[in-house]
């Protein structure tokens, strides 16, 4: 898989024009947090945020080391964190929570045992 990966990082990188190196193990463990510590959903939307965050910094390799440490350590905190994890019932409170309607809404929200709005 390293060498897919590695293929497919240059050809899009080379398509996009950035001449950047890219540390894909720290990307993709700041993905592995992100999913298993928040949703897994998270994991892309975490990684685009942290690269454009470093671009706002400046770009350059310490700008998305920087990004992403921070990334990871807000996963990791709200993984610590009951607050933000669904209960059995699929919300934070307990209460019932309407799925989300529209053209091009998804219900993301994990599925549980007996949960039977999912």
């Amino acid at each position: 898989m390293d060498d897919v990966l590695a293929e497919w990082t240059a050809a899009v990188k080379t398509d996009l024009g950035i001449d950047l190196e890219v540390d894909r193990a720290l990307l993709l463990s700041l993905a592995g947090d992100a999913a298993h510590g928040v949703a897994r959903p998270a994991a892309p939307l975490t990684t685009f945020l942290v690269g454009y965050a470093a671009g706002r910094a400046g770009g350059g390799p310490d700008a998305v080391a920087a990004a992403a440490r921070r990334a990871g350590e807000l996963a990791a905190r709200w993984a610590d964190e009951d607050d933000h994890r669904p209960s059995a019932s699929g919300t934070r409170d307990g209460a019932r929570q309407e799925r989300p309607t529209g053209p091009f809404s998804r219900d993301l929200r994990p599925r549980h045992p007996g949960n039977t709005s999912n």
